[in-house]
């Protein structure tokens, strides 16, 4: 389906440890998470918490397990603190990723984001006002440019609980940036349980398309964290969250769609779960073999 040495496929650390909710797996250690992805087939990951910051002793602890750095989450504030606070902070952002060999740096805007606060994901979603929005474009054109310094490019991560979550919010944050300048991460799981088609915004948006995350989502708890009224993080932890294969997302036109448009980058499973419940190796196995019969990779 996919043509030889185009894409990449790799799994981020959420399933093993938790940035926002470190109680979530706090005993799994780095090398266990690092170690278990190999073991499930995957050839890299994006960085969590638990990883080394010295990008000589990731290197090698990747190298014994042949893996590479996709990218890493970066928070934006663009919306609501000068720029020169998020330009110095993503500097040094951009450095360790170039140092690891990623070509991409994953932006998320987190000015009035609710994704850690304690109110009803659905009902308290941002909006942004149109200051806002021009904000955000110049900013983010910005540091387009930072990461260009680099030979990089900024991919946005559209997000539940943010200003840019819904297709007409992507639509209007791909209008007013400079194409040169912002890309776009697909995001499976946050455009469905937005309640949009994500089939029509990988149609439509592909050329800005240089980053995949493939998570999935189960409906019935999804149902459960809109009706009620349920923050978040509470979400993640009630399984509202999966990997491909576990959900309700049928990932077969998905994949068709960026094979026939000759998709080349990372594709990375990124499913939020509590590793108690949700055994972080056999969900990763899971997404593994899923992926292996859908996408012929």
């Amino acid at each position: 389906m996919f043509k030889d040495h185009t894409v990449k496929l790799g799994i981020c650390p959420i399933g093993w440890t938790n940035d926002d909710m470190p109680e979530l797996g706090s005993g799994n250690t780095f090398e266990q998470c690092v170690s278990e992805m190999a073991l499930a087939g995957f050839e890299g990951t994006e960085v969590g918490n638990k990883y080394p910051k010295d990008t000589q002793k990731l290197k090698k602890a990747l190298e014994l397990r042949q893996l590479q750095i996709a990218s890493a989450w970066f928070s934006s504030f663009l919306t609501t603190r000068p720029f020169k606070e998020t330009k110095e902070a993503f500097i040094e952002h951009r450095d360790f990723l170039y140092e690891m060999g990623s070509k991409v740096i994953v932006v998320s805007e987190q000015g009035r984001s609710i994704q850690k606060e304690d109110v009803p994901l659905f009902e308290a979603k941002p909006h942004f006002s149109e200051g806002e929005w021009e904000l955000l474009a110049e900013g983010l054109n910005l540091l387009g440019e930072l990461a260009r310094e680099k030979g990089m490019d900024i991919v946005f991560h559209h997000h539940m609980g943010t200003g840019v979550q819904t297709k007409e919010e992507i639509d209007k944050l791909m209008d007013i940036t400079d194409e040169d300048k912002v890309s776009l991460l697909f995001d499976t799981g946050h455009l469905y349980l937005s309640g949009e088609d994500p089939m029509e915004v990988l149609n439509l948006h592909f050329p800005r398309i240089k980053h995949v995350h493939l998570k999935d989502v189960r409906d019935d708890v999804a149902a459960q964290v809109r009706q009620k009224k349920t923050a978040f993080l509470d979400g993640v932890k009630e399984g509202m969250f999966t990997v491909p294969g576990n959900g309700n997302i049928d990932f077969g036109p998905i994949f068709e769609t960026l094979a026939h448009k000759e998709y080349r980058g990372w594709m990375l499973v990124e499913a939020e779960q509590d590793p108690s419940i949700a055994n972080p190796l056999e969900q990763a196995i899971i997404a593994r073999n899923y992926i292996r019969e859908k996408a012929e990779i």
